[in-house]
């Protein structure tokens, strides 16, 4: 039985990477090089091209064109594409499907693996799912294309959901744009990847940094919204029903104007009209642009005092404080709740059943993310090897960051998860309050201990996620913009440092940091505001990069 289930999934993996090819082999017309109108496509701003379709509907065809070829080339390099959508997408141009008077009108969107598109699989990279397509668009498939945007490629994602790489059987291994042995991202890597290679807007989840860290890893832009702000509904997961620490749909680009615009549009579309989990808070004009001028109170958080950043991103954080500091911003230290409690409480919020559910869906013999792995090996040790684990940590190793968070890592009966909920929600009630004390507009934090991990670095960096991880549970908008690249030269170690030293997240994190082989690679910072604060988060993100000025990120070239 187990054999015949294998052989299955290997039939179901050999198709899908079969389908996918037949589709790309067959759009011959976007395998040529850009032409000169495709660049001015590529290089015009996302309001030009809205207009420009508004007065002709039929340059939608010629952007499809333009970001078809952008596609197929950033697949060539990183196999970020799942389903190609292209052929239907002209069809839906062809037939009036697409709404060519709306916000968005004639930009093609990329979507992650995980969002229903009529006629084609959201897989998740697990192959029972194979053969799993809908007859309709799910609602932000819906929503997307009555604002006009084209909906035309998934990207790939990590099998679970629950890692910052993107792997699976399925669709195979995503690679990082700037260095193939890294990875982009995840869990909506794939995205990422695309969109630092000329993509130009995109839409990923988010439940620990799954659009955040690909933004990191690949120097993109992206914005985690609060629950409630993005359409829910619509989408495939790997985990139905977690609810400890609500995934949130949200946008990324290619650049911060495009994210911007792409932001208020979708929200100028009135989603709560889509998905009844959407509040009805429509786009604050008015917001946007006070925190587009003010001189603005920002809180800098160094360290989560778990992992503290490594030298590249500390350095990243520092340029982005100085800048702001000539801009005439007021930087000003804090002290907020724990971090570390932060980290503990998510955890465990977000695996109560064991990952009983991520793993329900894996066939025999399918791979597995190394880093889920890991969680699922520990959380399924008898509990006296683990206590006996736990105190070798905690009082031989006198690690008691690590002991704390191992001391509890099992299957949470229904008592214990409503104690959870109890003590995130005081711990919300803490962060709160010391904001209002603070009086700071932002925060600004490293979105990681590190850059790019290599490709299955997770297993060993698995729990350093505490910089991003923290505001999902809190459910605080946060975005993260490029600041910078690893540089061999800045970013080396002390020459004191000792790896022994640091505790067991931190040793996981520090192991693959290597300043000589991630060079190049880009290092980016996190805006952070309270709930439901998406406007203000990014006219923030437009105050750094102008305090950046000539400073500023530099996006990939197109080849």
């Amino acid at each position: 039985m187990f054999l015949l289930e294998y052989l299955q999934h290997r039939r179901d993996c050999r198709f899908k990477q079969d389908q996918r090819a037949a589709r790309i082999k067959a759009l011959s017309s976007y395998h040529g090089p850009f032409s000169v109108l495709d660049r001015d496509i590529i290089d015009a701003s996302i309001e030009e091209l809205v207009q420009d379709v508004h007065e002709d509907p039929s340059k939608a065809v010629e952007y499809l064109s333009a970001y078809g070829k952008v596609a197929l080339k950033a697949h060539a390099k990183t196999n970020c594409l799942t389903e190609v959508m292209i052929s239907d997408a002209e069809k839906w141009l062809a037939d009036g499907s697409i709404n060519l008077k709306g916000p968005l009108a004639g930009i093609p969107v990329s979507l992650k693996d995980t969002v229903d598109v009529a006629g084609y699989d959201s897989s998740v990279g697990v192959s029972v799912n194979i053969g799993n397509a809908l007859p309709n668009d799910g609602n932000t498939t819906r929503l997307l294309k009555d604002a006009g945007a084209i909906p035309y490629v998934k990207t790939n994602v990590p099998i679970t959901l629950l890692s910052f790489e993107s792997s699976n059987d399925v669709w195979g291994q995503s690679t990082n744009p700037y260095n193939a042995n890294y990875t982009p991202g995840g869990s909506t890597g794939g995205e990422g990847a695309l969109l630092a290679l000329g993509g130009r807007i995109g839409i990923g989840s988010d439940v620990a940094g799954s659009v955040r860290c690909p933004a990191h890893f690949s120097g993109i832009y992206s914005l985690k919204c609060s629950t409630g702000r993005w359409l829910k509904t619509g989408m495939h997961t790997s985990m139905p029903g977690e609810d400890g620490v609500p995934a949130v749909y949200s946008p990324m680009a290619r650049t911060l104007n495009d994210l911007t615009y792409f932001t208020r549009s979708f929200i100028q579309m009135k989603p709560w009209t889509y998905d009844y989990s959407c509040h009805p808070i429509p786009w604050r004009f008015e917001v946007e642009d006070d925190y587009s001028k003010k001189t603005l109170r920002i809180g800098i958080l160094r360290t989560d005092g778990v992992v503290d950043p490594s030298p590249a991103c500390k350095r990243a954080l520092e340029i982005t404080e100085a800048a702001l500091r000539k801009a005439g911003h007021d930087i000003v230290e804090i002290d907020p709740p724990s971090p570390y409690e932060g980290l503990y409480l998510a955890s465990l919020l977000l695996n109560t059943d064991g990952l009983d559910t991520a793993m329900s869906s894996l066939r025999w013999g399918e791979w597995n993310d190394r880093g889920v792995a890991q969680l699922r090996w520990y959380m399924k040790l008898p509990r006296p090897i683990k206590y006996l684990h736990y105190l070798w940590v905690k009082y031989v190793r006198r690690d008691p960051i690590w002991a704390g968070l191992l001391r509890t890592w099992y299957p949470q009966a229904g008592y214990q998860i409503w104690q959870l909920n109890a003590k995130r929600e005081l711990y919300k009630r803490k962060w709160f309050d010391w904001w209002d004390s603070a009086d700071i507009d932002c925060l600004i934090t490293p979105p990681n201990a590190t850059p790019a991990v290599p490709h299955k670095g997770m297993h060993d960096a698995v729990s350093s996620c505490g910089y991003t991880f923290l505001f999902n549970l809190l459910d605080y908008t946060a975005g993260v913009l490029p600041v910078t690249h690893v540089d061999k030269a800045k970013d080396q170690l002390p020459s004191d440092f000792q790896l022994s030293r640091l505790n067991g997240v931190a040793q996981g994190a520090y192991k693959l940091y290597d300043a000589n082989a991630m060079h190049g690679l880009p290092v980016g910072v996190q805006v952070v505001g309270r709930r439901l604060e998406e406007e203000k988060v990014l006219a923030i993100m437009g105050q750094v990069e102008d305090a950046l000025g000539d400073d500023k990120f530099p996006i990939l070239e197109i080849d």
